[in-house]
């Protein structure tokens, strides 16, 4: 069973899971599901080989969703981004009974060609050691963006002096976690696809094969945001969740 962290009192409204990407942990969506939880009882997961959930050698589409479908009980709404998006999208296909509302955040049911093995070489290579404090991993992260080496060091364990992350399964499963499987099915229920305007995760060539899994699909985009749109305007992603949810 997943970690959960939960946001607010069961209401009238269906529950939300929230499922993060890849190398974060339901943590990292306090802000926002603290905020929708005004309307909603949020539950945030830490996906499996991330933050405080089980490790495990198999980290594919199929597993995480089934991971996803034990936490559901009954039939919730359910908002994935990136990574979680895929395993959302996968939930909603083969556990359709437990999904009302799908919001899917940058990303596409379609394989990629971006493997992030080069990243999880860098947190490896970070003499854990002489760690005492985040800003003592900065400069052996080497040269990537600041916000990146911020959002890697929310998942490092200071006391343990360990990732919260199983990079050595990550690596392992990286084709499995930039693909996505073939499938034949079809999510009837209404589907939220919102993406960042300057992303090129939702392209305009996917939105036939997004259509041709969830038939109800509807699309909308940020102005001025790239993959990670919830974190770069925050509110005008709550409002737009929130808006489709209560629709």
């Amino acid at each position: 069973m997943l970690n959960t962290i939960l946001h607010g009192e069961k209401t009238g409204n269906p529950d939300l899971l929230i499922a993060h990407g890849l190398f974060g942990s339901g943590r990292n969506w306090g802000v926002i599901a603290k905020r929708l939880s005004d309307e909603r009882r949020v539950v945030a997961v830490d996906m499996r080989n991330h933050g405080s959930s089980e490790w495990s050698d198999v980290h594919d589409y199929p597993h995480l969703a089934g991971d996803l479908a034990e936490v559901i009980d009954g039939q919730w709404d359910v908002l994935g981004h990136s990574m979680g998006g895929k395993a959302s999208m996968m939930l909603a296909l083969t556990y359709p009974e437990k999904v009302r509302k799908l919001v899917v955040a940058d990303i596409a049911p379609v394989g990629y060609a971006h493997t992030q093995s080069d990243n999880i070489e860098r947190m490896r290579g970070v003499d854990l050691s002489v760690v005492n404090q985040r800003s003592d991993a900065v400069a052996q992260l080497g040269d990537i963006d600041d916000g990146l080496k911020a959002f890697f060091l929310q998942s490092l364990d200071l006391k343990e002096k360990r990732w919260k992350l199983n990079l050595d399964a990550l690596e392992a499963n990286m084709d499995a976690i930039i693909g996505f499987p073939e499938m034949s099915g079809q999510f009837e229920g209404p589907a939220f696809f919102l993406s960042g305007a300057e992303s090129t995760y939702v392209l305009p060539e996917y939105r036939a094969r997004i259509k041709e899994l969830f038939p109800n699909a509807v699309f909308a985009k940020i102005p001025g945001t790239g993959h990670w749109l919830h974190a770069e305007k925050p509110r005008e992603f709550e409002a737009a969740v929130r808006s489709f949810l209560n629709a």
